[in-house]
C-alpha cells in the first residue's frame, strides 16, 4: 500500500473536545473550542464518506469520547452499515459498567491514556486518576478488548516510561503507543513547565529502544516522534528499513499522508496542528480532501525535505525524520525550520566548524 495514494486504514474523528479530566498537556480541551460538534446524521454521513473512501476502520478522539450521548447511534452505524471496526481511546475518567457494557457489546478496541506511574500519571492529569484508568485497563483485558496504552511524555514522567510497558505486557495490550509532546491546547502554556529537553528525550528514547527490543513478540511499541527513526537507524540498521516502511507510525504526518475530522467536521492534515484546515465533511468529500491534500502546494513542500532549515536542513537522517514541523512552528514561527526537541548534532556540523559556526547565529533555521 503506497500511504500518500492509497485510502487510509483508519480515519480519526475527534468526536468532542468535552472531557471530565484535567491532563496539564491535553492539546484538545474545550476551553480551545469554538465551533459545534457534528450532529449525530452528520456524524453518520461522516462514517460513509469514511467507508466509500475504502477506510476499514473508524478511529474515535476526544476530548474523552464516552462523554458524548450519541457516540454508541454512531459506532453501530459504522458497524452495521458498513461492516467497520472501530477503536476509540478514553482516559477511565468517565468509564462505568454500562459504558463497559456497551464497549463490550459493540466489540470496540479501546485504548487507555496512562501517563507513567500513579504519582507521575495523577500529577499530569489528576488525583485517582490512575486507579480509573488501571481499572478500565483491567476489565477491558478480562475480555480482550484492550488493544493499546498510551503514554504522552513530559518532565513529570520521562523517568517513568519502563511502567506503561510493564502494564502492557501484564494485562496483554496489542500496543503501546509513547507520544512526543506536541505544544498545542494547553500545553503550548506550560511548555518550560512539561516539555522535555533535547537530552531527556534522547536518554528516554535510548530506553524505549531497549523496551521494544524487551516486548518483541508480546507488545508492539509504537513512539510518535520523528526522530526516534534516527535511534532505530543507528542502533539496528540491518533491520531499519522493513520497520521503518512496515511499523513505524512516527513519522511527521503533516506533508499529506494522514487526514484526520476534527469534531465540528473540518478535514486537517496533522493529528495536533489546528491551523491548516482543508475543507469540512459537510460540504466536500473525504476522498476529494485527500486528493487535494496531495496536491497542496504547502504540503508538497512539506513532503520535500530539502526545505527544511537549520539541523533539520543538513542532517543526514532529514529523509528519514525531518522533526516535528508543528513543534518548530511553535516555537520559531517557522513551519520550515529546525525541531528544537532533537539532540543530534549533524554529521556535517561535527566535521565542518564554519558551517557550526554560521548556524550558531540561526540554530534553528528562523525566520530573520
Amino acid at each position: 500500500m503506497n500511504p500518500i495514494t492509497d485510502p487510509l486504514f483508519m480515519v480519526v474523528w475527534r468526536c468532542t473536545r468535552n472531557c471530565v479530566g484535567s491532563c496539564t498537556y491535553c492539546s484538545y480541551t474545550k476551553e480551545y473550542a469554538k465551533d459545534q460538534e457534528l450532529s449525530t446524521e452528520q456524524a453518520k454521513h461522516m462514517v460513509d464518506e469514511m467507508a466509500e473512501f475504502g477506510s476499514k476502520w473508524l478511529g474515535i478522539s476526544g476530548g474523552e469520547p464516552l462523554v458524548r450521548p450519541d457516540i454508541w447511534e454512531v459506532i453501530e452505524y459504522a458497524e452495521k452499515k458498513h461492516d467497520m471496526k472501530v477503536s476509540l481511546i478514553t482516559s477511565g475518567f468517565a468509564w462505568d459498567e454500562k459504558r463497559f457494557d456497551l464497549l463490550r457489546k459493540y466489540d470496540v478496541h479501546t485504548a487507555i491514556s496512562i501517563d507513567g506511574n500513579r504519582e507521575s500519571n495523577d500529577l499530569t492529569r489528576r488525583k485517582g486518576g490512575y486507579d480509573m484508568a488501571l481499572h478500565a485497563m483491567k476489565k477491558l483485558s478480562e475480555v480482550g478488548l484492550l488493544d493499546c496504552l498510551v503514554t504522552t511524555m513530559t518532565k513529570i514522567n520521562i523517568n517513568h516510561m519502563a511502567h506503561p510497558a510493564e502494564l502492557a505486557e501484564e494485562y496483554k495490550a496489542r500496543m503501546l503507543v509513547y507520544h512526543n509532546l506536541v505544544p498545542v491546547g494547553r500545553a503550548s502554556d506550560h511548555m518550560e513547565d512539561l516539555a522535555p529537553t533535547p537530552e531527556q528525550y534522547e536518554t528516554t528514547f535510548d530506553e524505549i529502544y531497549e523496551i521494544q527490543r524487551k516486548l518483541y513478540g508480546k507488545v508492539k511499541i509504537h513512539v510518535y516522534a520523528p526522530f526516534y527513526a534516527r535511534i532505530v537507524r543507528q542502533k539496528n540498521p540491518a533491520n531499519f528499513w522493513a520497520w521503518y516502511n512496515e511499523g513505524y507510525l512516527g513519522k511527521c504526518s503533516i506533508g499529506g499522508n494522514y487526514i484526520g475530522i476534527t469534531e465540528n467536521g473540518d478535514y486537517r492534515s496533522c493529528g495536533f496542528h489546528e491551523g491548516y484546515r482543508i475543507g469540512n465533511v459537510k460540504t466536500k468529500k473525504l476522498r476529494t480532501a485527500w486528493e487535494e491534500l496531495q496536491q497542496s502546494p504547502l504540503h508538497l513542500q512539506l513532503r520535500d525535505k530539502n526545505n527544511l532549515k537549520g539541523r533539520c536542513g543538513i542532517c543526514e537522517y532529514r529523509e528519514i525524520c525531518g522533526g516535528c514541523r508543528t513543534r518548530a512552528e511553535h516555537y520559531t514561527g517557522d513551519l520550515f525550520a529546525s525541531d528544537p526537541a532533537c539532540n543530534y548534532i549533524p554529521k556535517i556540523l561535527r566535521e565542518d566548524p564554519k558551517i557550526l559556526e554560521e548556524l550558531q547565529k540561526n540554530p534553528l533555521g528562523k525566520k530573520q
